[in-house]
């Protein structure tokens, strides 16, 4: 006896060896033994053979009309051997009935299984809704392979032109799009950003970094609606200096500025101005609202997105030859006391700006040998003589801090890198950090945020502090990990003993918040605590310290990425195939003419600082990936000077402040005023 029974959803064939209780013991056609108990068999039969029965019973399956076949089967009920006996007029032969069991049971759209071997035919309203599905399926199925075809061939369907970024950041999977893309994709072995690529659905690497950023950060675009410019209503004294500016020559949100004025006592009174959007911008009106949603002016290669509209920055920005509504920190000097701080003074006035300077244009003339020796012409020489002999005892008290605080004295001697981009070209310039124009903004912005830090703190109004040493965690990194507070504490790694973000209000929206603060207590002496406009413990201020904190660590991974992105742009501009590079640590390298960092697995081990030679094999501007072999190690004995100067690299030494400066590259905000830990997470 031959057995035709269902296992786990399938049906099987197979001899009867024997019979014990409820279950049979069953031979396979592949010579495999099973049990099969009595309840799933559905038909026991003599001939034909099992291995036979089956594929007649497929054919027979495979002629069945099944809409045919749920107009006899009616609305009642059934089991399959009725159903045989209606349909094919007679009783069933055993590969009949098992070829009408194989077709209701692979038809689940016109017969709901009821039970073992029953079933019942679905209701006509159902059954049509069921049938419209499945050829909206097939026709879908057709659409997706037509894609399918056109990606392949680096066309872009019509569907999928609006849809680009959504498919490569945010897909909805189940759309037929994203389907085809996936097939698409498998079937040429790419990824889904280099087939739209190849497709023009993107156009260049460069705009498929910079999408991406925008679809995520900037959802509703980066422009900006149309906002009335506020006026200054408060009247305010006119300053009697004749302020300049330093920036570099991109600089268009122009935040500092600074005055000299010799006493009659031989004192000399020092200005430092900052832009004053605070008196203009009003918390949770519509531009407050507007900047507290970037939090920070973006910065990336030849391009930024600003923290606040142009026409904003121009109303506030310290321009030349106009006169400003600034924030100004006056501090009184004893040039026979080591250019002590006799006292300070904060007050809100109209500055006028002589000059804009910038470092291309002085660079070359005021450098530590033209300022000892007074050899040069250029503006603002007397000037420049006191700022640079007051920036030189402010860090001297900053490097006696630091080490009070169980740090080493910072390191002047890293490169900074900047970058220029016109029309897809790229520059980029080498610039050694500590040079004189740099040392007076560091020290006179890290004094300004000090100092009014320390003001806020006695006057018992929060601000947002910049905090850095004491932490918890195990390690040097935890320990020192800066940290955004409302409350005035130390920054070790600058050496001061609070810091408050307070010199940039154009570009960060913690400055501006800062700014409003530090008016109040300017304004309003011992009754700020109750007009400014946040109050201790404020969960509105804790809230902006976190939001600020997402923001710019997400705005400072994609200054990374574009600026990674431009340094390969600069390898394929150059033509470079053998670099020199610099061992940072271990088997990370850097090369020497630009800030590329680059991990050579297998590398020997040399000393820090060591000088090699590489073979650029091959790069990506997708995946920002570089691979690289190498060529020549340098001889030990001249490394020293490249292990001192590369050390901070690796984050070994605080690295100078200058948060005010926006960047010579106008597109990299590299915070002279960041503190790196000694052992920080070494870039990839």
């Amino acid at each position: 006896m031959n057995l035709f029974f269902e296992e786990s959803g399938d049906f099987k064939v197979g001899t009867v060896l024997s019979q014990a209780g409820e279950a049979y013991q069953v031979e396979m056609a592949s010579g495999k033994r099973t049990k099969v108990k009595v309840k799933d068999v559905l038909l026991q039969y003599e001939k034909p053979a099992p291995g036979e029965l089956l594929e007649q019973a497929k054919a027979v399956a495979a002629e069945i009309d099944l809409d045919f076949l749920w107009e006899v089967a009616g609305e009642e009920e059934f089991g399959f051997a009725e159903l045989g006996a209606e349909y094919f007029g007679h009783a069933p032969l055993p590969f009949e009935a098992a070829g009408l069991i194989l077709s209701l049971h692979s038809a689940p759209v016109y017969f709901y299984k009821k039970g073992r071997g029953r079933y019942k035919a679905a209701p006509e309203a159902s059954l049509k809704a069921a049938l419209a599905g499945i050829e909206k399926k097939k026709q879908q199925a057709l659409v997706q392979a037509a894609y399918v075809d056109e990606l392949k061939q680096n066309r872009l369907p019509a569907s999928m032109q609006s849809m680009v970024l959504q498919l490569l950041f945010k897909p909805d999977k189940n759309t037929i799009e994203y389907k085809a893309l996936e097939a698409a994709c498998n079937e040429l072995h790419t990824t889904a950003p280099r087939l739209m690529l190849a497709t023009g659905g993107v156009a260049t690497p460069k705009e498929l970094h910079l999408s991406k950023f925008l679809f995520e950060n900037f959802p509703k675009g980066a422009g900006f609606p149309s906002v009335p410019v506020p006026s200054v209503t408060a009247k305010l004294p006119l300053a009697a200096v004749a302020a300049f500016s330093i920036d570099d020559v991109t600089t268009t949100e122009i935040d500092d500025a600074f005055s000299v004025q010799p006493l009659p006592d031989g004192n000399f009174k020092v200005g430092i101005h900052i832009a004053a959007p605070g008196l203009g911008i009003r918390p949770d009106d519509a531009i407050d609202k507007m900047a507290r949603q970037r939090m920070s002016t973006v910065y990336m290669p030849g391009d930024k997105i600003t923290m606040l509209p142009d026409e904003i920055v121009n109303a506030f920005t310290l321009a030349e030859g106009t006169t400003c509504p600034a924030l100004s920190l006056y501090a009184t000097l004893d040039p026979k006391a080591d250019w002590a701080v006799v006292s300070t003074e904060t007050r809100a006035e109209l500055v006028p700006i002589a000059s804009n300077l910038r470092h291309n244009q002085l660079d070359d003339l005021v450098n530590e040998e033209t300022l000892a020796s007074g050899e040069g012409e250029y503006p603002h020489k007397a000037d420049f003589a006191v700022l640079w002999q007051w920036a030189q005892q402010l860090e001297q008290g900053r490097m006696k801090k630091r080490e009070g605080f169980g740090l080493k004295p910072e390191q002047n001697n890293r490169i900074d890198f900047n970058f220029y981009v016109e029309n897809d070209i790229v520059s980029v310039v080498r610039r050694k950090r500590g040079a004189p124009l740099d040392k007076i903004v560091a020290e006179l912005m890290i004094f300004a945020n000090s100092t009014w830090g320390k003001m806020l703190h006695d006057h018992g109004v929060p601000g947002i502090y910049r905090s850095q040493g004491g932490g918890s965690g195990n390690g040097w990194a935890a320990k020192m990990q800066v940290r955004m507070v409302t409350h005035a504490a130390p920054h070790q790694g600058l050496g001061v003993d609070q810091y408050a973000w307070s010199t940039s209000p154009l570009r960060r929206y913690t400055d501006l918040v800062n700014q409003w603060q530090i008016i109040a207590c300017a304004e309003h002496g011992v009754t700020a605590p109750l007009v400014a406009p946040f109050k201790p413990r404020d969960a509105n201020l804790f809230a902006i310290v976190s939001a600020f904190d997402a923001a710019y660590a997400a705005y400072g991974d994609f200054q990374s990425n574009m600026e990674r992105y431009w340094c390969l742009r600069w390898l394929a501009q150059e033509e470079a195939r053998q670099v020199d590079a610099v061992v940072l640590k271990d088997e990370i390298l850097r090369l020497v003419d630009i800030p590329l960092v680059i991990k050579l697995p297998g590398m020997p081990s040399v000393a820090r600082g060591a000088q090699v030679t590489l073979d650029l094999l091959r790069w990506d501007e997708v995946d920002l990936s570089i691979e690289a072999r190498l060529l020549e190690i340098a001889a030990a004995s001249g490394d020293a000077a490249a292990t001192e100067e590369y050390e901070e690299e690796e984050g070994a030494d605080a690295q100078a402040e200058g948060d005010a400066v926006e960047p010579a590259n106008p597109a990299a905000e590299v915070e002279i005023a960041e503190v790196k830990a000694e052992e920080p997470e070494v870039p990839k």
